[in-house]
């Protein structure tokens, strides 16, 4: 082993024996356009689950469309057509990114993307269960590891719901309203607006030295 990799374990495991696993906590207060939502907003968390990434999602239910015909926890293609909650994991030096789709009647969806709006890889299986209570649900997914790109440095988060012209897009980092142009439409690929995000402060021990080490790269970029 390298005397700098050395150098990088022993000053990680310094810090992590100091400090507990990081959970990030955020709230979609916006629309796409930086309108105020009228309502209390969706709300995502982030976590070490060890075999990957734990992403939490509470929040209102509006059941508007209605759900999916695919059965609740399998890969369903189009979801963002329906009531949803994404987030989006980016290396911005090569503009790989990582999205993830998740819909309160059970259905997810992933893709793999380089370049903007580039898919190469759908419909990836992870673990993901849902528990809805009148107008409320929640949701747990599991995001293995090996689905992100080598360096995520940026992020944002969406929330879509309602039908025609109620079709509402919510955003984490919205646009400005100084960038608006008129006739502009909803884009979550804008990655110019994707805010600072350190997926490694994350981890907990385990997953921090298997990372670093290269038992747990990530396999589908290149």
């Amino acid at each position: 082993m390298g005397g700098s990799l050395l150098l990088q374990l022993l000053t990680l495991v310094h810090i992590l024996l100091c400090c507990k696993s990081l959970k990030m906590e955020f709230a979609i207060r916006h629309t796409w356009d930086s309108n105020p939502v009228d309502h209390d907003p969706i709300r995502i968390s982030f976590s070490d689950a060890k075999s990957g990434l734990r992403m939490e999602v509470s929040g209102p239910f509006f059941n508007d469309p209605a759900a999916p015909s695919g059965e609740p926890g399998i890969a369903f293609p189009g979801l963002w057509d329906y009531e949803v909650v994404e987030s989006f994991f980016l290396d911005s030096t090569k503009e790989n990114y990582l999205e993830v789709e998740l819909c309160p009647h059970g259905q997810h969806l992933i893709l793999l993307l380089s370049g903007v709006g580039n898919a190469f890889y759908q419909q990836l299986p992870i673990d993901f269960t849902t528990t809805k209570s009148g107008d409320r649900w929640t949701g747990e997914a599991v995001i293995p590891w090996t689905y992100f790109p080598p360096n995520v440095n940026k992020m944002n988060s969406y929330a879509i719901h309602g039908s025609g012209a109620a079709r509402t897009y919510e955003a984490l980092y919205p646009i400005p309203k100084a960038d608006i142009v008129e006739g502009q439409q909803p884009n979550f690929h804008r990655l110019e607006y994707f805010h600072n995000f350190r997926l490694q402060s994350i981890l907990r021990i385990g997953s921090s030295l298997n990372l670093i080490c290269g038992k747990e790269k990530p396999v589908l970029f290149f």
